[in-house]
């Protein structure tokens, strides 16, 4: 090993000290900025066409598909929950609020048993027009699906605008959705 080399390799871990102090002091900025989320997880679908899927139902309900997303011509989320998920329990409220407030909300059990997911409906309250079933998680694997609970906000024109990843919040709701809905409207 030349000398060259040698001075290369131990100057290389504080190469890499000095670009992980970089990363991290440009969070803390951001952090001090206020322009830091950290649940603005990258979306591939954000601009794009809704995927096209059909899911089933569990009875009572038909299941539905992205075209019924869509037929509305208005703005609506897709929310995909579970009933083992415990952010889709503190979020649950919160969904029934937008339910009340005439946003159509789309719901698709997220590799659930059915009788779990009628228990969890009945116990929460039920804020969805439809209910779907993907147990196998083939359509979530389409929405790029990093969990549960994960809610998708589609234009009236099929277009996804938004994303939120984990349990929805009043004040994710203020913050974020009613901007959105607002330009939407």
């Amino acid at each position: 090993m030349t000398p060259l080399q040698r001075r290369s390799l131990l100057l290389a871990p504080l190469g890499a000290a000095a670009v992980g102090g970089t990363a991290f002091w440009m969070l803390l900025d951001r952090m001090s900025q206020g322009t830091y989320d950290p649940h603005s997880l990258p979306s591939m679908l954000i601009g794009k066409k809704l995927p096209d899927f059909s899911l089933p139902g569990d009875p009572p309900s038909p299941g539905f598909s992205s075209t019924d997303v869509v037929a509305g011509k208005q703005p609506a989320l897709v929310n995909f929950f579970a009933s083992w998920c415990i952010p889709c329990v503190q979020e649950a409220p919160v969904l029934m609020q937008l339910k009340r407030r005439g946003l159509p909300v789309w719901g698709i059990a997220y590799k659930d048993k059915t009788p779990d997911t009628d228990a969890f409906l009945k116990e929460h309250g039920n804020p969805y027009i439809r209910t779907a079933s993907d147990k196998p998680g083939t359509v979530a694997i389409n929405f790029g699906l990093y969990g549960v609970p994960e809610t998708y906000l589609v234009d009236g024109t099929g277009i996804v605008r938004w994303r939120w990843a984990g349990g929805l919040s009043d004040d994710v709701v203020s913050n974020y959705l009613n901007p959105l809905l607002q330009r939407l409207a």
